[in-house]
């Protein structure tokens, strides 16, 4: 069973309706504006899990964890580790590795559902 089997209609309505408490992006990693992320977790299964990823408008830098995610709303740029550039919209599907460092510009609001 692949991620994508796991985003089933049922985990992408709970995505979309979900509450998400948002923080400031800590300093450290904040590039440009002063954006916030958040995150909620749906399920577990095993090591891994299923949740849903906010960030608003902003641009921060980050370090990943193997990851595969759907993208619900918003839209963003991310620079990966080899200079790679992805545009990323409602629809867009993605896999990051671990270690991996990305840099997230945000320009709408993004949620995203995960399963790391």
């Amino acid at each position: 069973m692949t991620a994508h089997d796991l985003f089933t209609e049922e985990y992408i309505e709970a995505a979309l309706m979900a509450h998400v408490e948002l923080e400031p992006v800590s300093a450290d990693q904040v590039v440009a504006g002063s954006p916030m992320t958040g995150a909620q977790v749906l399920a577990t299964f095993g090591d891994n899990e299923i949740g849903v990823w906010e960030m608003t408008v902003g641009t921060m830098w980050d370090v990943e964890v193997d990851e595969t995610f759907l993208v619900l709303a918003g839209s963003a740029r991310v620079t990966r580790g080899d200079g790679s550039v992805m545009e990323i919209v409602p629809g867009s599907f993605v896999t990051l590795v671990a270690d991996e460092r990305t840099e997230w510009v945000v320009s709408d609001f993004v949620r995203k559902i995960y399963c790391a």
